[in-house]
């Protein structure tokens, strides 16, 4: 059993429902350690499409990680994700983040993902469920937390 990372984020129809309903899809995978708070952020790419709703989940799971990929592939597409523009709108988005022990770069899956060091939207909730996990190039959450940009950024509220 390993512990991966999960991060989730819609900013179409009911984005924290959304976040809920792949939660739910995620939860057989494995056991379901952990999952943040809902935050708002503003989209990455295009400026025109609504804010996202984001969290971060921890698993236990067995499956590799390539497996894992797949697995989460197959719940974006059971919910309706279609990937036409980059970074723009969508029902759900779910990324492999880490995998603990696990380093690969391969045409369908980089671990750590890319880019998480400069992403508020992943380390702040990240930080709320692990932030003592460290991560090959980013280094201790807690701590890349701290240090990133965090405008924009805020806890989901409904209403």
């Amino acid at each position: 059993m390993t512990r991966a990372y999960i991060g989730l984020g819609a900013n179409l129809g009911d984005p924290p429902a959304q976040l809920r309903t792949a939660l739910a899809a995620i939860d057989p995978l494995g056991r379901m350690l952990a999952v943040s708070p809902f935050y708002r952020s503003a989209p990455m790419g295009p400026t025109d499409q609504p804010d996202f709703c984001n969290a971060v989940c921890a698993l236990e799971t067995g499956l590799a990680a390539p497996a894992l990929m797949d697995a989460l592939l197959a719940i974006e597409r059971g919910m309706g994700r279609l990937r036409t523009v980059k970074w723009g709108p969508r029902l759900i988005d779910l990324d492999l983040l880490h995998v603990e022990g696990v380093h690969c770069a391969t045409e369908t899956l980089t671990l750590p993902h890319p880019g998480i060091g400069q992403r508020s939207f992943v380390l702040v909730p990240w930080a709320d469920i692990a932030a003592d996990t460290t991560v090959p190039g980013v280094g201790l959450i807690d701590e890349a937390a701290r240090s990133v940009d965090r405008t924009g950024l805020r806890r989901w509220e409904s209403g």
